[in-house]
């Protein structure tokens, strides 16, 4: 399907002419057909010569109705412009003009009508003139009367031309159906239509209405007048919701492949049209059927930031135009730049950033995007629409290539600064890492460590970190020196200060495997638990705690601790009477 939008003055013979080449009545109200004009979007359809169908999008040419018309046209690929012979070049027929520029819409055919009441000559040069200075740029003329029929075979081979010309749509995209209108269906519900630009629908497809939390679901769908199974791109499509209430959505709404648009109400913008200095602090921005108020800063000559009354689901590279209403006033196309852009909150940071979007285009950019910032999910990319080819560096964490450098030579610094300022941790935490890092995820931490550097316990260090420095290994050595012959006797507090064996040490030593902490201040030298349960094995079993303790010619501090422990790992089992047996 080739779907077109019709543009130009009030009263040049749009519907007409649209009403002649489908044989279809495109406007739709009792008021519209009282007053001659079009007020709201109509819609039509017929078959061309080469057998393919052609949509009209027939839009209102009233000044009064340009929002509707901007809604029509928005989410249309191509344009059908329509100046009256009698009439020629006339102030709608500019400002429509001006909104196709706006919107870049590069594909058109100029229909010039009324050519039974005068010469079409002056008409069409003056419209070729001013459309050639535009987006359309050289656009196929034909001249048409509606009431004769004159010129409608010649327009049909030309739209027949025009439908050849267009860029084949893209099917795999995530679907952006921008709502043009919603009605309720006795015995079906509530129904939306509009242009389905990029991708496919099918019934029973799950689908995000914009704004909203709940997802939707399609019942039916309906193309030319006629239920299908699935609709593929361009194409005018009815979509049946089922369970949606008719009040939950309208005009200017969207329905979206769920979790593939980014909802921004903060967009950064390249300006074609008026200078940015020049625009006033308010003007309203029409993308797809939307039409959103938006407060405007201006950044550099050409580009301006957007803050939007509502969230809208912008890609980069989107096409939108802004307009001044109290002025009937285009003020010009824009072209997303940014979806997500930095907070501006540093002195300087307005004009820093006038430069970094000077060296933008609109075009999606994974690698300049990394650039950019830094770190992101694959996701985040995605839905702001920036293809992703780059592999991730950590779970769905892709980054750029330089900042991952440094990130892991800052990672080496920091380990070896936490070392030397505290030599008796086996390390630096993960976490500490990750906030000395400004990273947002643990798992970067984790993929940045390269040997020499290991992980263990919930920390960076070497392999050799869990090696004692030279004072607490001597003081490791004095107690096996002092106690080696009997491994069952434990240091006293008191003399654990004298050894230079203070709480910090201490845990040292118990992390690197050098101790064995039965208590706060008890502990015994590694191989105990192994001697203590081949002592305990020798004993009547089951033993008693006195017993054991004088089979292991130790104190009560230290064997109610160990047998504890052992019992804890299983060596040995506690009975009823407090008794106890060796287990194995």
């Amino acid at each position: 399907m080739f779907v077109v939008a019709t543009a130009g003055h009030v009263d040049h013979g749009k519907s007409t002419l649209v009403r002649a080449l489908t044989g279809m009545e495109p406007d739709r109200w009792a008021e519209e057909r009282r007053r001659g004009m079009t007020i709201d979007l109509g819609f039509a359809w017929a078959t061309l010569p080469s057998g393919g169908t052609v949509a009209f999008v027939d839009v209102p040419g009233h000044e009064r109705f340009v929002p509707n018309m901007l809604a029509g046209v928005g989410p249309v690929p191509a344009a059908l412009i329509v100046v009256a012979a009698d009439e020629g070049w006339m102030p709608q027929s500019a400002e429509h003009l001006a909104a196709l520029d706006a919107l870049g819409v590069a594909y058109g055919l100029l229909a010039v009508t009324r050519a039974d009441l005068a010469d079409p000559g002056p008409a069409t040069a003056r419209a070729r003139a001013e459309i050639a200075a535009t987006s359309l740029g050289a656009v196929e003329t034909v001249a048409v009367s509606g009431l004769t029929g004159a010129g409608l075979p010649e327009l049909r081979a030309a739209l027949d031309r025009l439908a050849a010309r267009l860029p084949a749509p893209t099917l795999d995209d995530p679907v952006r159906l921008w709502v043009d209108r919603s009605f309720t269906v006795r015995g079906s519900g509530t129904v939306v239509t509009g242009t389905l630009g990029a991708g496919r629908l099918r019934v029973g497809d799950e689908l995000e209405l914009a704004g909203a939390d709940e997802p939707v679901r399609v019942r039916g769908l309906h193309s030319l007048g006629q239920a299908r199974p699935e609709a593929a791109a361009v194409a005018r499509v009815a979509v049946n919701l089922r369970g949606t209430p008719r009040d939950r959505l309208g005009r200017g709404d969207a329905l979206l492949t769920p979790g593939r648009f980014h909802h921004s109400d903060l967009v950064d913008v390249r300006l074609t049209g008026d200078p940015a200095a020049d625009l006033p602090a308010t003007l309203t921005l029409h993308i797809g059927s939307a039409a959103v108020p938006a407060r405007v800063r201006p950044l550099g000559p050409d580009t301006v930031r957007l803050r939007l009354a509502r969230p809208l689901p912008l890609l980069v590279g989107d096409r939108a135009l802004l307009r001044d209403p109290g002025r009937h006033h285009v003020a010009g196309g824009v072209r997303v730049l940014d979806v997500a852009p930095p907070p501006l909150t540093r002195r300087g940071a307005a004009a820093s950033r006038a430069q970094v979007l000077a060296g933008l285009d609109g075009r999606p950019d994974v690698a300049g995007e990394l650039r950019r910032r830094r770190l992101i999910r694959a996701g985040a990319l995605l839905r702001m629409g920036v293809p992703v080819q780059a592999a991730p560096v950590a779970g769905d964490w892709l980054a750029d290539p330089g900042h991952w450098r440094r990130l892991g030579e800052q990672l080496i610094e920091e380990v070896a600064r936490h070392s030397r300022e505290h030599p008796l941790e086996p390390g630096m935490p993960v976490d500490a890492l990750r906030q000395r890092l400004a990273l947002p995820d643990r798992v970067l931490v984790e993929a940045l460590v390269r040997p020499p550097l290991r992980i263990h316990a919930g920390r960076v260090g070497t392999a050799s970190a869990n090696a004692l420095p030279e004072p607490v290994a001597r003081a490791v050595q004095r107690v096996r020196d002092e106690y080696g012959d009997r491994p069952f006797r434990a240091p006293e507090a008191d003399r654990l200060v004298d050894l230079g064996l203070g709480p910090r040490e201490i845990g040292a030593a118990v992390r690197a495997g050098a101790l064995l902490r039965l208590a706060d201040t008890v502990v015994l030298l590694p191989d105990a638990l192994d001697d203590a349960v081949r002592v305990l094995a020798g004993l009547p079993q089951p033993f008693t705690l006195s017993a054991a303790r004088q089979a292991l010619d130790t104190t009560r501090r230290v064997a109610v601790p160990l047998l504890e422990l052992l019992d804890r790992r299983g060596a040995t089992r506690r009975l009823p009477d407090d008794a106890r047996i060796v287990v194995g």
